[in-house]
């Protein structure tokens, strides 16, 4: 944490021009949230395609209205180009988090996918070379790694893609390295591994498993498992992922740029363990958990069996040192979770 205490009073000491694509999302709203508290200039672009105007009303709320007042918001889409251009406009940094998310997704519109992922992610390089950010840091994705058997996953060796989603990971990867070698930008891929936290949403048919199951055992419906439940993840929590978006924009080291970095913890967790992690959490508060069982059903398409990552290039060329491990993590979130769901205790 040396490393992200230090850059947080330097920040404060100077404050910097953001932009954060995809604002209103889960992770892009948390992103909004912190920058504001450290006194920060930040732009948001988002079109709510996935993200909620409810999720930058809590920020709001939680950092006053002084702080709030440092906030502009661009309704705009970045597969146009001049939404991109506009947002861009006098920033010193960004955050690339728009993206339409979901393996599953991605096998039943792939069009959709790759309109968002690799035409919206192009359009914004092209914004973000021509404005002359100071760096260009993006959301990347463990399923980068395909079908490598590998473990713990260590950047520079990947497999073949599993899904039209993790195509278009690969394919933003490639693109920054381009723009990089051609027109001498700096930017940053976080290759996230199985996000969770607060505003993350529980509903629909593309949401992340911690949240869904959260919400599915509180209103007492089956909490479904595809395949046998040892499947694993290394499971990450929404604040590590903000330290490392302030430390991967911002790193002096002199081999920071231009390469791409796992944002993880470093420990796997199957399944079934997460299962019982989040029914005992909630166990106490609603009585009808003591007994609850998981319904297995098939291996779902484009998963992988395992991922585990190796985080040593982002602690030694970001500072990156979670602080959060899956077990106090679930606790944090877990009150978010329950006050979010509006669900009074059994």
């Amino acid at each position: 944490m040396a490393a992200f205490d230090a850059l947080k009073k330097e920040l404060q000491a100077a404050p910097q021009t953001w932009l954060v694509t995809g604002a209103a999302g889960f992770i892009g709203c948390n992103l909004v949230e912190a920058l504001l508290l450290l006194d920060q200039r930040v732009v948001g672009l988002d079109n709510f395609a996935t993200g909620f105007e409810k999720n930058l009303a809590q920020v709001q709320a939680s950092v006053g209205p002084a702080r709030w007042k440092h906030f502009s918001f661009q309704r705009g889409d970045i597969r146009e180009l001049a939404d991109c251009q506009a947002a861009c406009k006098g920033v010193d940094y960004v955050l690339h988090q728009a993206a339409l998310g979901s393996v599953p997704r991605s096998l039943e519109d792939p069009l959709a996918t790759h309109a968002a992922n690799n035409t919206g992610f192009l359009n914004m390089l092209v914004a973000a070379r021509d404005a002359r950010v100071k760096r260009f840091v993006y959301a990347a994705s463990s399923s980068t790694y395909g079908d490598h058997p590998g473990l713990p996953k260590v950047e520079n060796v990947i497999g073949k893609p599993l899904s039209p989603y993790a195509v278009t990971k690969l394919v933003n990867e490639l693109y920054a390295d381009v723009f990089g070698r051609c027109y001498g930008m700096e930017s940053i891929g976080l290759r996230y591994f199985n996000i969770f936290g607060r505003r993350q949403d529980p509903n629909g048919a593309y949401a992340a498993v911690v949240p869904k199951w959260v919400a599915s055992m509180i209103h007492n419906e089956p909490v479904y498992i595809n395949g046998d439940g040892e499947t694993s993840r290394d499971f990450c929590y929404i604040d590590n992922v903000i330290q490392a978006n302030l430390l991967a924009a911002t790193s002096p080291h002199t081999d920071a740029a231009n390469q791409v970095y796992n944002v993880a913890v470093g420990e796997r967790t199957t399944l079934n363990q997460l299962f019982e992690a989040i029914r005992s959490l909630l166990a106490p508060k609603y009585p009808h958990l003591a007994g609850v069982k998981p319904v297995y059903r098939d291996f779902r398409a484009g998963d992988v069996r395992h991922s585990l990552a190796d985080i040593a290039r982002a602690r030694t060329r970001l500072g990156y040192e979670p602080t959060h491990r899956i077990g106090e993590a679930l606790a944090e979130a877990m009150d978010w979770y329950v006050q979010d769901l509006g669900e009074r205790p059994a």
